[in-house]
């Protein structure tokens, strides 16, 4: 009696088995996609000396990230003002986002002078004007985000 109740037992887990694995967990599953991928670039490798945006004048140090990537429309961007160096006041064709790492700065925004510092962010919409100068012993160090056409 109990060789019929293990081999019972044995067929109704294998039923039970089968069941889920051929209804159950088909029905269930993810069909499998296709990974987007990524890209990683680091500072050293994009790094690039160059004056002071929008004629500002001094020496800034540009890491221009992804710059190279087709289809992304995002401009993703490190810069560094070497004590002195601005970028000029310019007006904004596009929403653009400031944020400042490091070091100190004005920001000339629509004409109205506003100091800047580690943890701030702006945000400049289009018709609007702005420019930035770095003040301070310290490089001021920002990112800088806005979109642009695709390439």
């Amino acid at each position: 009696m109990k060789a019929i109740e293990t081999l019972t037992t044995k067929r109704l887990t294998l039923a039970l088995t089968a069941a889920l694995l051929g209804i159950g967990w088909t029905q269930t599953s993810a069909p499998h996609t296709k990974p987007g991928g990524y890209i990683i670039e680091r500072d050293v490798e994009v790094a690039l000396t160059e004056g002071g945006p929008h004629n500002g004048g001094g020496q800034t140090v540009g890491y221009s990230f992804f710059k190279s990537t087709p289809k992304l429309s995002l401009v993703f961007r490190k810069r560094a003002l070497k004590p002195g160096s601005a970028i000029g006041y310019h007006e904004q064709k596009e929403d653009e986002i400031y944020y400042v790492l490091s070091g100190r700065g004005v920001m000339t925004l629509d004409g109205k002078a506003v100091d800047v510092g580690p943890g701030t962010a702006i945000l400049t919409r289009p018709g609007s004007s702005h420019g930035l100068k770095q003040v301070g012993s310290d490089d001021l160090v920002i990112l800088v985000n806005y979109e642009q056409a695709p390439k």
